[in-house]
This record gives structure tokens, C-alpha cells and sequence, in this order.
């Protein structure tokens, strides 16, 4: 007894040290890399997954985070596995000794003594547990993980490596792969099955066996109702549940977009979009729909967007990416093509803001030629007089021309600069035929071009990033009310014949060859661009605009939630009039090819300052390109411009001359004062 106060004492010392060198062989612990490469995802605009891509060693591996989890779930996991995992410092001391015990007894093992963070510490290092080498390694690194990082954290790195089944490794992709769902929201079948499979993953693979996963979680099922977290009535009801016997497919939405996100973006983990992942999923069957009778190698595109933020909200570069005898892989929203028809609402939106014409204003459907360019109409007929109106609802090509000649090409150019767009023009100069689709366009450019007439004629800046939104207003392509008489005149085309006419402002192109069919159209919040045809450039035999993409154009507006929103009314400063009411310059457009040209400056019999440098010369009417004579001799050939300088005559009097395409001419005598 008199020994005892020393023998207590020495036996502190010697605890003392014992924990002073488990401390620093704890401290001395080489921890394993934590952070694992996660595949990378596209989400749309309100986080839900657009798709997702493996990582480097083929493994689906989602990160997700404790709060996107179904808590109940969390409570079977520890329950099942740990359910000190809370108190504990990394091991746990009674589970060890209940499982040596068990192990004694019946000579062999019957239960594990693994905690969560000793599950972590093995999926961390792949260590093995089948040696006491193995296990006390684990024991070391979950003490080690326990002291620097939180439970949360732990539980975190579970929920994040676990294996379940193949290439799965994470909760996110097990439940995505097994349910097709995230876990968020789990019944407990589902999440009960989630907890047995780490524990065996190959052996349970639902795909592979079955009945063995389905024992597997019919016991933790069992376990959760005797330790009080299911009811008799839940458990009866999950143990009905059947299995799942086939992975379900990762979300592969808007494919090319998401190629373009992460090709934009190649080290990061994230990509959230403008899209919305039910209007994306809601289109892909129809243009797959859409394209099936029209032939195997047949592709189409799609795009939806909001005009009034720019913001795309579908994407559709091909009916299916995988889809190798379409080309599938290829994007056609951003292939240049030619537009046929499509470009005709800003012709005639640029002329009714030039005071060139009204859509009362009469304008000529009859054989013309423009110079060596002479156009016909797509049918073969023509119409004699009708209006402007008339004229782009049926998309007749000779008034179309006629105002782009009389506009100047270069002008129509521009407008489509105005709007964002750079068209291929062949050539680099433009002629006539860019009326009619004669240069290259993507589909994106449409949807662009379309976008800005609908939101008053202001150029709209279409993104697909969110953290890419338009600050200020983009230029003006157009007057707010001619883009409000253009959209009211597409308003008024037939649409097609299961359609609700008169809601939708639209136009149809089909380009030459019938290489290209076309639908743009807009209400007064989206704007969708449809695009029908052969990736390789061939023609498609029997594809029209209104035929085959005029209908795909209205389903697409019948799946937008909310219904399609109705046209804003006319702005204070339009002339809304008949064509008798119209001012008289207005009620019939002047064609070029009727008064030929004429020399609007200098006017015949102008007397010019002295010392002038050069002479200003502005024509009117004929057909470029044009001839200049000064005295007879040619000073300007080939001219396509109507406004230029020529070198001054010296002092006295000279004639001035102009010949157009067609041999048309127009003089003025004029006097340089000396």
C-alpha cells in the first residue's frame, strides 16, 4: 500500500508518454492527396445538370455536398455503417472490440470495425484490408484526417469517393446512374441500396446481380427498422420496391453547346449556361421527330432565345450528337449557309426607314432585269402590282431586288453589321443577289438578325454564359417603327395549317438547290431560328421553308412555357395609312428600271464655285454599274456607288454624262465659274 501513490504515478508518467507518442506518430502521418478530379458538368441556368464528363481515368465522379443530399439517407448511412461517427476520434474502440469478439467466436469475420473515416482513409490511399499492415494504416490516416479536418468534411470525402459499381464513384453518380435522379430526393429503397453498395460493388451491381443487391439493401432496410428510423409500413413498402436492372443514361443535353462551354472554359469544374433544361429536353425529340422521314442522312438545328436578354434558352445543333450518318457531331447553328428568303424582312425595313416606301406603298412584280442580273420569282409567276405588304408575306424576289438596288447592296450589308453578323459574301463585294441569300449566314446570325427587329429594331447581343449578359443597348439596326411595320407584316403570313394564325411573326427561306429550308420567327419575348438540310451542302429534293421548317418552327413555339407572349402595339411615330392615304411619294415605289438614271447633282445648267478640287457627283435611278463621261471621254467605269468625286474640269463649261447597265443615260451641261 505504501507503493501504490508511486505505482500510480508511474503509471501517469508512462500514459503520458504513451499519449505524447501517439501524438506525434499521429502528427507524423503522411495524409493522402484529399482532393480528387471531378468530372466536369454543364448546368443550365437554374443549376439542373445539362451533362457531365468523365474524368481522365474513365471514372463518373460528380462532386456534390452534404446539403444536396437526402437527409434521410445520411441518417441510414450512419446509422448502418458508424453510428458514433459523430463522438468518435477516427477509430472506434467498441465497434473494434464487438468485431474481434464476433471474430473469436465464431472463427471467422462476421462484422467490420471500419469507421466512416476509416472507409475514407481506404478509398483515399486504395489500400486493401485483408492484412493488419493495411487496416493499421488506416487506423493511423483516419486519426490523422479526424485531428485536421472537420466530420462534415469526412462525411464529405465519403459521400464524394465511395465506389458504387463499375465506373461510378461518388453518391451524385450512383444515384444519377441507379435512379436517374440526383440525391436530394431518395425513397428509402432507393437510399437504403445507395448504402449497401459500397459495401460490396461489384457483387451488387443492380445491372449485374440483381437478387444480390436486392438483399443487400433488403438488410440495411431491416437494420434502419429495427434501430427505429423506418415504420412497419415504410418497410413493407420499400422491400416492394423493385431494383433497378440497367444503368440510366448520364444527361447529355445540348451536347455542342456544352463542347463549346468546356472548350471555352478547359479547366473548369463548372459551366452553368443560359439554356433551360426543360425546353431543351422537351425539343431534342422534336427535331429527331422532325427529321426522321426525311431521309438518313438529313440533319436539322434549332435555337431558342430570348430577344429581350439575349439570353439562348435552347440549343440544338444537330438532332443527335451520336448520330454519325447525319454528321451529328457537327454544330449547324454555326455553319455559314446561304439564307434564301430570310433577309428580305430587313430590305424592306431598311426602305420603309429611308422614306424609299411604306408597306401600303404599290411596288412591281413583274419580269425585270437589273443589268445582266435578271431574277425570277421561286414559282415561276408574277403578280403584276401589289403592295409591299403583299410582297414579303408571299416573298416575291423582283420587289425585293429592286429595293435592294435602289438601296445599294452595301447597304444591306451593313444593317446586317448593325446586327452582329459578318456574312461570307463571295467575292467580298456585294451585288444584287444578297437580296435573295447570294452570301453566307449561320443560323445563330438569324436568330441574331430576327432578335433585334423584334426588340424595336435594337441589335441583340444573343449569349449562352451567364456571367456574358448585355449591359448597355446595342445599335440600332432599324427605327423602332419600321421594325414595328416589318414584324406586323410577318404577323401577317399564313402559318401553317394546324397553327394559330396571326401570333407569331415569321419568315421562310429556302436557298437555291433546295441546299437550305428556313424558319425564323418571334413573338414578343422569343425568337426561335429552324434550320432543315444536308450537312455536306447537297440539296434536299422537296424541301421548302414553309413546307418543313415553317412546322417545326410552331411546335417548338407551342412547347415554350409560358405560351407564346403577344407583339408589342405600334410605336407613337408610325404612319399606319392606306396606300390612298399615304403621302404621294409613297403610294407606288419608283423603280430604277422605269425613270433609268439621272444626275441629281450637278442638276443640268449648275454654275460651281471657282477653284473647286474635286466635283461631287450623286446619281439617281438606272441600273449600276455605271459609266461617267466628262466631255465625252470616260473619267469613272464600273461605278456600283451612287455618291463620288471626280478630278474639276478647269474653267468654263463641260457636259457631264452617265450610262447605266441597260444603256440608259442622262446628261447636264454645267459651267465652272473662272
Amino acid at each position: 500500500m505504501r507503493r501504490l501513490p508511486l505505482v500510480l504515478v508511474a503509471a501517469l508518467f508512462i500514459g503520458a508518454a504513451a499519449r505524447d507518442a501517439a501524438d506525434r506518430w499521429i502528427a507524423a502521418t503522411d495524409l493522402p492527396v484529399v482532393v480528387a478530379e471531378s468530372s466536369a458538368e454543364v448546368l443550365d441556368r437554374n443549376g439542373t445538370l445539362l451533362r457531365a464528363y468523365t474524368v481522365a481515368d474513365g471514372r463518373w465522379r460528380l462532386a456534390t455536398s452534404l446539403d444536396a443530399v437526402d437527409p434521410g439517407y445520411l441518417a441510414m448511412l450512419i446509422a448502418r455503417e458508424d453510428r458514433r461517427f459523430y463522438s468518435h476520434p477516427g477509430i472506434d474502440p467498441l465497434a473494434l472490440a464487438r468485431a474481434a469478439g464476433q471474430a473469436l467466436r465464431h472463427g471467422r469475420v462476421v462484422s467490420g470495425g471500419s469507421t466512416l473515416t476509416m472507409q475514407v482513409a481506404r478509398l483515399l490511399e486504395d489500400s486493401g484490408t485483408g492484412h493488419w499492415g493495411g487496416k493499421l494504416r488506416q487506423m493511423r490516416v483516419a486519426l490523422a484526417l479526424e485531428r485536421r479536418l472537420g466530420k462534415d468534411e469526412i462525411l464529405t470525402l465519403y459521400l464524394n469517393r465511395a465506389p458504387f459499381g463499375g465506373n461510378l464513384e461518388g453518391l451524385r453518380a450512383g444515384s444519377l446512374a441507379w435512379f436517374g435522379k440526383p440525391p436530394r430526393r431518395l425513397t428509402p429503397a432507393e437510399a437504403a441500396l445507395l448504402v449497401a453498395l459500397p459495401q460490396a460493388p461489384e457483387a451488387r451491381r443492380p445491372d449485374r446481380n440483381p437478387a444480390a443487391a436486392r438483399a443487400g439493401r433488403d438488410r440495411v432496410l431491416a437494420r434502419m427498422a429495427q434501430a427505429g428510423l423506418l415504420g412497419a409500413g415504410d418497410l413493407a413498402a420499400a422491400i416492394r420496391a423493385p431494383v433497378p436492372e440497367a444503368r440510366h443514361p448520364f444527361p447529355a443535353l445540348a451536347p455542342h453547346l456544352a463542347d463549346r462551354a468546356r472548350a471555352a472554359e478547359p479547366g473548369a469544374a463548372l459551366h452553368q449556361l443560359t439554356l433551360e433544361a426543360g425546353l431543351q429536353a422537351r425539343l431534342e425529340p422534336l427535331l429527331r421527330q422532325t427529321v426522321a422521314p426525311l431521309g438518313p442522312d438529313v440533319s436539322a438545328a434549332l435555337i431558342v432565345a430570348d430577344h429581350r436578354t439575349g439570353e439562348i434558352l435552347a440549343h440544338l445543333g444537330s438532332p443527335d450528337f451520336t448520330d454519325s450518318a447525319r454528321a451529328g457531331y457537327v454544330d449547324m447553328t454555326i455553319a455559314p449557309r446561304s439564307p434564301g428568303s430570310t433577309l428580305k424582312p430587313l430590305v424592306y425595313g431598311l426602305a420603309f426607314a429611308e422614306g424609299q416606301a411604306h408597306p401600303e406603298t404599290l411596288i412591281e412584280d413583274r419580269p425585270t432585269a437589273f443589268g445582266s442580273y435578271r431574277p425570277s420569282n421561286f414559282d415561276g409567276t408574277f403578280r403584276g402590282t401589289i403592295t409591299a405588304r403583299a410582297a414579303l408575306q408571299s416573298s416575291r424576289n423582283i420587289p425585293v431586288v429592286a429595293l435592294v438596288e435602289a438601296l445599294g447592296p452595301a447597304r444591306l450589308v451593313a444593317g446586317l453589321e448593325r446586327a452582329g453578323i459578318k456574312p461570307a459574301i463571295p467575292g467580298g463585294v456585294p451585288g444584287l443577289a444578297v437580296a435573295l441569300g447570294g452570301l453566307g449566314v449561320t443560323l445563330e446570325d438569324l436568330a441574331r438578325l430576327y432578335a433585334g427587329i423584334a426588340n424595336g429594331g435594337r441589335a441583340v447581343r444573343l449569349h449562352w454564359q451567364t456571367t456574358d449578359a448585355q449591359t448597355n443597348p446595342g445599335p440600332a439596326i432599324l427605327p423602332p417603327e419600321a421594325a414595328w411595320q416589318v414584324a406586323d407584316i410577318l404577323r401577317g403570313t399564313a402559318a401553317p395549317p394546324a397553327a394559330a394564325q396571326g401570333r407569331i411573326a415569321f419568315k421562310t427561306g429556302t436557298s437555291y438547290g433546295h441546299r437550305d429550308a428556313w424558319a425564323v420567327g418571334f413573338d414578343g419575348a422569343h425568337v426561335i431560328a429552324v434550320w432543315i438540310g444536308r450537312p455536306d451542302g447537297t440539296s434536299v429534293p422537296g424541301a421548302f421553308g414553309a413546307d418543313s421548317a415553317a412546322p417545326l418552327l410552331f411546335e417548338a413555339f407551342a412547347r415554350l412555357k409560358p405560351a407564346p407572349l403577344p407583339l408589342p402595339p405600334p410605336p407613337p411615330g408610325t404612319l399606319i395609312a392606306a396606300t390612298a392615304d399615304l403621302p404621294q411619294p409613297l403610294r407606288r415605289f419608283a423603280s430604277a428600271q422605269a425613270t433609268g438614271p439621272r444626275l441629281a447633282f450637278p442638276p443640268d445648267g449648275a454654275t460651281l464655285a471657282p477653284g473647286l478640287g474635286l466635283l461631287p457627283v450623286r446619281l439617281d435611278g438606272g441600273t449600276p454599274p455605271f459609266t461617267l463621261l466628262l466631255d465625252g471621254a470616260p473619267v469613272a467605269t464600273g461605278l456600283r456607288v451612287r455618291e463620288t468625286h471626280l478630278p474639276a474640269p478647269g474653267p468654263g463649261f463641260s457636259t457631264l454624262s452617265v450610262i447605266d447597265a441597260t444603256g440608259q443615260g442622262a446628261r447636264a451641261d454645267i459651267r465652272l465659274a473662272p
